[in-house]
């Protein structure tokens, strides 16, 4: 792995048989009961990128190149206690990082954040961001602020980056989102109208759409878009 891919085995997988693991090989603890470990090259521009694995990889597979991406985030970001400033060592029987000169021990960073598909009767509310591919709309998202439940972020959000207020909110499913490190908890949201005011800086644009004309999606290993697929089979199973 380096800075934006993952070097392909001699099986086209992620996964690579290794005797001996280098000395700087990060443990990343046990898959389909084998000890697996990441290490982090400098080389490698040519190597798939990361979310290029994860179309192609299982679910399982995906969770552990997460935490591949993640623990070696933490790895490199925090070599240094936040406290004081002396150096860490990382503790070999957990994911963490020990100051031995204030006693603070540091975690890798998990950033909750609410996924949400709007949907009133049939259709879906689907929005726009500025960063986006050019017409491609997904569902609402945003981070869960501090001392906030999760069902009251979802609705936050939703208000305001489209102005939609919203009724009855419920649980989908999660996704790790190493993108660099968030909890995606997707939810399904009814709108209470249909009336539609962006915010016009996360939110560009954002319109109603029915199952059946649909503008270009995120790609399917994405919650967003497995999201607005259960809708689409959901309607067109009534």
């Amino acid at each position: 792995m380096n800075g934006t891919g993952v070097a392909p085995a001699e099986s086209s997988s992620m996964l690579g048989y290794c005797r001996r693991w280098p000395d700087q090989a990060l443990r990343l603890g046990y898959w389909e009961g084998e000890p697996v470990a990441v290490v982090v090259e400098a080389d490698g521009d040519d190597w798939p990128g990361f979310r290029d694995w994860l179309a192609q990889v299982s679910v399982t597979q995906s969770e552990l190149l997460a935490t591949a991406l993640q623990v070696t985030r933490w790895d490199r970001d925090h070599r240094f206690c936040g406290r004081c400033g002396h150096a860490t060592r990382r503790l070999t029987h957990e994911f963490a990082m020990q100051c031995d000169h204030c006693g603070l021990r540091g975690y890798p960073r998990i950033s909750p954040c609410i996924i949400t598909l709007v949907t009133h009767g049939r259709d879906m509310l689907l929005a726009r961001g500025p960063r986006f591919p050019p017409q491609r709309y997904s569902t609402l998202a945003g981070f869960i602020e501090p001392g906030e439940a999760v069902e009251a972020a979802v609705r936050r959000e939703v208000m305001e980056e489209v102005g939609v207020d919203v009724g009855r909110v419920s649980f989908f499913k999660s996704q790790s989102w190493p993108f660099p490190h968030s909890l995606m908890m997707g939810f399904f949201a009814e709108a209470a109208s249909r009336d539609i005011h962006i915010d016009g800086q996360e939110i560009v644009d954002a319109a109603w759409f029915s199952p059946a004309t649909l503008p270009q999606l995120p790609p399917a290993y994405s919650i967003s878009r497995q999201l607005i697929e259960t809708h689409r089979g959901a309607v067109a199973m009534r």
